[in-house]
C-alpha cells in the first residue's frame, strides 16, 4: 500500500480506531522518520484524544485512559531498548487485558513477541511517500485492510 504523505498515514491510524479493542496489538515498524508515530498520532485522535500525543520515545510508555479515549491505549517505543529482556520491566503483558498496545519498534522484544499483533512495516519510497505492507493474523482477517 502506498501512503502519500504524513496525512495519509494519520489517516490510515485512524481508521485502524474503528475496528481495535482492548487485547490487540499493533506492532509499528520501519526506519526513523517512516511515520511510525504519525499513525499511532492519527490512532489516538479518532479514538478522541484531544490533546498532543507525544512520541514515547523517551518515555518509553505512554498510557491514556478512558474519558481521555474511548479504549485504553499504552503506545510504547522500544527504541531505546538493549535487550528482549528488558520489555519484561515494562508491563506490557498485565496492560494487555484492558487496553490496546500500539509498539513501536516490535523487533527490540524479539521474534516472539506478540504472535498476535498486527504488523505493518512502513518505508520511505524515494519520492517521499510511505510504503506500507503487513502481517495480519487470523484475530484481524475482517478487520485488516480497513
Amino acid at each position: 500500500m502506498r501512503l502519500a504523505d504524513a496525512q495519509a498515514t494519520e489517516a490510515l491510524g485512524a481508521s485502524l480506531a474503528a475496528v481495535v479493542r482492548a487485547g490487540d496489538v499493533i506492532a509499528l515498524s520501519g526506519p526513523l522518520g517512516a511515520g511510525k508515530t504519525s499513525m499511532a498520532r492519527g490512532l489516538l485522535r479518532a479514538m478522541g484524544l484531544q490533546g498532543e500525543a507525544p512520541s514515547p520515545s523517551f518515555a518509553i510508555v505512554q498510557p491514556y485512559a478512558p474519558p481521555e479515549v474511548r479504549v485504553p491505549v499504552v503506545h510504547v517505543d522500544l527504541y531505546r531498548l538493549d535487550h528482549p529482556n528488558e520489555v519484561e520491566e515494562l508491563g506490557l503483558e498485565e496492560a494487555l487485558a484492558d487496553s490496546v498496545l500500539v509498539v513501536e519498534w516490535p523487533e527490540r522484544a524479539g521474534a516472539e513477541a506478540w504472535p498476535g499483533a498486527l504488523r505493518l512495516t512502513l518505508s520511505i519510497e524515494e519520492d517521499g511517500a510511505r510504503g506500507l505492507t503487513w502481517v495480519a493474523p487470523a484475530a484481524w482477517e475482517r478487520r485488516w485492510p480497513t
